[in-house]
């Protein structure tokens, strides 16, 4: 069974109300060395997420132009340079998952919104968790006698309904080898692409043969 997001996330997360203040979130992201936390409201429910990103927009703040208009203008104007508290400079809605989801569904969803980390929400849209891009690598460190044994005992026995017996199966750090005589070509490539996801392979090599079509 791979593993869903509720099994390699984190319970303890470094959260912050939609009122705390600007040198309060500063603290927490520092104090924590983490570079984003999320935001949430008194029934913790997820609203937001502040980064450092937001943060810089006040460090990054132009100077005030000359002029009493144009002045007046910038000095109402609210954008995140302005905001004092977390909930002023959050983005939202925030990027998050749900704790059932595939570990795989984190690592894509990361790699699509180009984010270190998701916060994990229950169905009624509160914060349970946090899952970052280590905690999705870890499934690569599952060992090696559980990868052969999903292969041959789920993968080959249960799945494809093969002989075990009549299979070459070796795995070395997360490299998967198998050899052996199936039907046709299909079967074998059907039978690679399961392996090649099965949690914690690293690659695989075939050393599989079948029948060449007449």
């Amino acid at each position: 069974m791979n593993a869903s997001v509720r099994d390699v996330m984190s319970h303890r997360v470094i959260a912050l109300r939609g009122n705390a203040e600007f040198k309060e979130v500063v603290w927490a992201l520092r104090r924590y060395r983490v570079s984003a936390c999320p935001v949430i409201d008194d029934l913790d429910r997820l609203i937001g997420v502040v980064s450092e990103a937001d943060l810089l927009s006040k460090a990054a703040d132009p100077e005030l132009p000359t002029g009493l208009v144009r002045l007046s203008w910038r000095l109402a104007e609210h954008t995140k340079a302005t905001a004092i508290t977390a909930e002023e400079l959050m983005t939202s809605p925030a990027i998050a998952i749900h704790p059932g989801a595939p570990v795989a569904e984190a690592a894509r969803l990361m790699q699509a919104q180009q984010v270190k980390r998701l916060p994990v929400v229950g169905q009624d849209g509160k914060l349970v968790g946090i899952v970052t891009r280590s905690d999705v690598l870890s499934v690569f460190e599952r060992p090696d006698s559980d990868i052969w044994e999903e292969i041959v005992k789920v993968v080959l026995d249960e799945e494809y309904a093969l002989d075990a017996e009549a299979f070459d199966v070796t795995v070395r750090s997360g490299i998967v080898t198998i050899g052996g005589q199936v039907d046709r070509r299909e079967t074998a490539l059907s039978m690679l692409g399961r392996v090649r996801h099965a949690e914690g392979v690293v690659g695989v090599r075939d050393r599989l043969t079948y029948p060449k079509p007449s």
